[in-house]
């Protein structure tokens, strides 16, 4: 039976983690996804829409990123929203849909974007850790019997191992992901 201490670690913990790998999806690696675009603020209908609320978004191509519009009308818009999302892309109207080519991307922007994930990855692990702390205090605070105590901060610690390794190896990955031309 596992601990509720314990489960509120792992469920804290899980969300931090998945946070990290949903930063980490969307750096450009050269190889276009939807994660790259789906954010982008649009004008439709009067207020502002995330990209994937208004459009299917899709990649026929590694180097292509494809934006169909649901409305036909908000290509326009969708063009304008991703060419002031400053992203480095030069979006062009194909008739009903937005085609997004990638830029070949250099050596120094590929570094860049590995500082940018190192920087991600090392938010990650201070959340982990923060959550390791918060939780050990709890545990503290409840003054639990001394074998239990032991036995939940040995829990917690394996947890935060977990899940920072989890961290660096979806970093490394995406590391040699970054630097593979």
């Amino acid at each position: 039976m596992s601990h509720p201490l314990l489960t509120e670690a792992n469920t804290k913990m899980k969300k931090a983690l998945d946070f990290t790998l949903h930063e980490f999806a969307s750096i450009h690696t050269g190889k276009a996804t939807p994660a790259m675009v789906e954010g982008v603020l649009i004008e439709a209908y009067g207020s502002q829409m995330r990209l994937k609320e208004c459009a299917a978004i899709t990649t026929p191509d590694p180097r292509l990123i494809q934006i169909q519009p649901w409305d036909a009308s908000l290509v326009k818009a969708v063009e304008k929203a991703i060419q002031t999302a400053n992203l480095g892309f030069n979006p062009h109207v194909d008739g009903k849909v937005v085609r997004v080519p990638l830029p070949d991307m250099s050596r120094e922007r590929r570094q860049e974007f590995v500082k940018t994930a190192s920087r991600i990855a090392e938010e990650g692990r201070v959340h982990i850790r923060n959550v390791r702390r918060d939780i050990l205090e709890s545990v503290k605070k409840a003054k639990f019997p001394e074998d239990e105590t032991k036995r939940l901060e040995k829990d917690v610690q394996a947890a935060t191992d977990k899940a920072i390794k989890d961290i660096n190896d979806h970093f490394a990955a995406k590391e040699k992901e970054l630097l593979a031309v």
